[in-house]
Formats: structure tokens, sequence, C-alpha cells
């Protein structure tokens, strides 16, 4: 780890200008971006940054140029947020912004597509098939092999994910992923979960994570206090070092930036599988990135400027 990479002593906070942190927005997961981004609005203010929390709507763009705000940083989990449509907004509107482009949060935001390009640069990854209607999951299941894990392939933060052992499952499963668009049936690996935080080029410290039920849900990820958190994780340094390689090819492979999380499960011979990669990951009280960030000496206010640091050019980071 590079001290003077997350050395807050080297963030000049008047440097950032106006910041707009822009979070909640309209996808399944606001209520999860909007603890997010008040979490990362008390740690910028406390850092002396000029920060305001914005609620975004579909007329953000607008919002942050009438506003003369001069960077943003995006805690926008999901659709709308996450997968390049506020990016290119952005873009046009000349406004500098953390994390990944239009393409990377594209590409991350569509599970089936970033499994198919990950595994292109040698990373495995489960066997899946996007499926479209209930006889073509049932059909998925067949050929994969129960048991098997449905979910949307366009969703976040485990909404509409359904772990299915039987055939007789299958069908509510599918009807709860639709909800949310096309479905994703996936081969389900019996191992831990393991994810890896990318900062800039740093993979930091693994997390393990386990919830008090069946798998690590939406409740285990954001409510609740049952949740077993493992960092760091108790693997071969030889396993570990992998796992973080593989981390950062995925994160070069589907165009990252600045930073995300990469998350593994481990299959039946103890090795990573490529689950998913998150452009903008949860900054929650019970998130894995300031975790991993807590166990590498990084306090969460110097995490936060770091990200934020990635707006700004050569030119300004030299003043």
């Amino acid at each position: 780890m590079s001290d003077s990479l997350f050395d807050r002593r080297q963030f000049k906070t008047e440097q950032f200008g106006k910041v707009a942190v822009v979070m909640g927005g309209w996808s399944a997961e606001r209520e999860v971006s909007l603890m997010s981004g008040q979490q990362i609005f008390e740690a910028l203010s406390s850092a002396g940054v000029d920060a305001h929390a914005v609620d975004a709507g579909r007329d953000i763009a607008t919002v942050l140029t009438r506003g003369g705000f001069d960077r943003a940083f995006l805690i926008l989990h999901g659709r709308g947020g996450e997968d390049g449509t506020v990016q290119g907004a952005l873009e046009l509107a000349g406004l500098p912004y953390t994390g990944t482009g239009v393409l990377g949060s594209a590409l991350c935001m569509d599970k089936w597509r970033s499994k198919a390009l990950v595994s292109l640069h040698g990373v495995a990854t489960p066997q899946a098939k996007r499926v479209q209607t209930l006889q073509e999951a049932e059909q998925a299941a067949q050929d994969i092999g129960y048991p098997v894990v449905v979910k949307p392939t366009l969703e976040g933060s485990s909404i509409g994910v359904t772990m299915v052992n039987y055939s007789q499952q299958i069908a509510s499963a599918f009807d709860e992923a639709r909800r949310y668009g096309p479905v994703l049936v996936e081969q389900r690996m019996t191992g831990r979960e393991v994810t890896a935080a990318i900062v800039g080029r740093t993979a930091l410290p693994l997390v393990s994570m386990q919830g008090a039920d069946e798998f690590y849900d939406y409740k285990a990820k954001y409510l609740s206090d049952d949740t077993q958190y493992q960092c760091p994780v108790d693997l071969p340094d030889s396993l570990t070092e992998i796992i973080q390689q593989r981390a950062l090819a995925a994160f070069d492979a589907l165009g990252c930036r600045a930073w995300a999380r990469v998350d593994f499960m481990l299959d039946a011979d103890g090795q990573p599988q490529f689950i998913e990669c998150n452009t903008a990951p949860g900054m929650t009280s019970h998130s894995l990135v300031p975790i991993a960030a807590a166990q590498a000496g990084v306090e969460f206010d110097t995490l936060c400027l770091q990200i934020l640091s990635d707006t700004l050019s050569l030119a300004e980071l030299a003043a």
C-alpha cells in the first residue's frame, strides 16, 4: 500500500471548488444511494470541501450546470445513475465526475456482457445464460444444472435475486427477477463470497461476508447487524494475490476508472469466479469498500478525497 496515494495531506480542498454529491435518483437502489451519499457528503464537508448534497432527477446535468458546480461525486446506484446515462449527460455538460465513464459504466451494469468480456481476458466466471421467458429459464437451469442463481441482468444490491435449488422454484424466481428486465440464470457457486475494492490502481485488502440467512442479500448488505465480515480474509497469500490480480484484470477489461468493487465467489475447488463489477459501490456504514479501506489504514474522509481527486486535471494537481 502506497502511503502517498492515500495521504490526506496531499489534498488541497480548495482545489475541488463547489462539489455536488449526487445521490438518490430513480432506480430501485434509491434508498441505498441516499445512505451512501449522506455518508460521503458529511465526510467531504468535515474535510473542508464545499460539498452540497444533490438528489438527482432526470434534469441533473442542468441542475449542476446552473448551480455553478465545479465537479460531481457520483454515488448513484443502479440504472439511470450507474449505467452510463448520467455519465453521458455530464460529459455533454463538460462537468468532471468521479468514477468510470460512459462505456465502462454501461458494461458493468450489464452482468451478462461484463461476464462475457472478462472471460475473454482470462478471468473465470460461472456459466450463465440470459433468458427472456420462463421456458428459456427452465431450459437454462436444466442445461447448467441445479443449484442456480436467478437474477436481473441490470440491477444491483441483490435486488430480485433468488437462490434456486430445485426446478419447482424456478417459476417464482423468474417472475421476481423479470420485474426488473432481462434475466440471468447463473451457475451457483458453493464457496464463500469475496470482494476486492480497487482505488486508483491499488487493490485494497479483501473482504469476505456472510449474511445470517442463505445468502448476502439486500437486508444483509444494508440493514442487518447480524452480517459477519472478515477483513483481512483468512485465505492463503497466494490466493489473495490471485483474486486481487483478477480484480484488476476485470477492472481494466471493463474500462473502469478511479474506483470500483469487484465481486467473486469461490467454487467447489476454492478458485475465484467473477460475479460482477460495481462502479459506484455502496459507501454506507455496512459497506465493503470502507471496511477494506479501514483495514488498509485509510480513514473514510481520506478515501472520499482520494476518489474525488480523480476529477482533477494534472494541471490542477500540480497547482
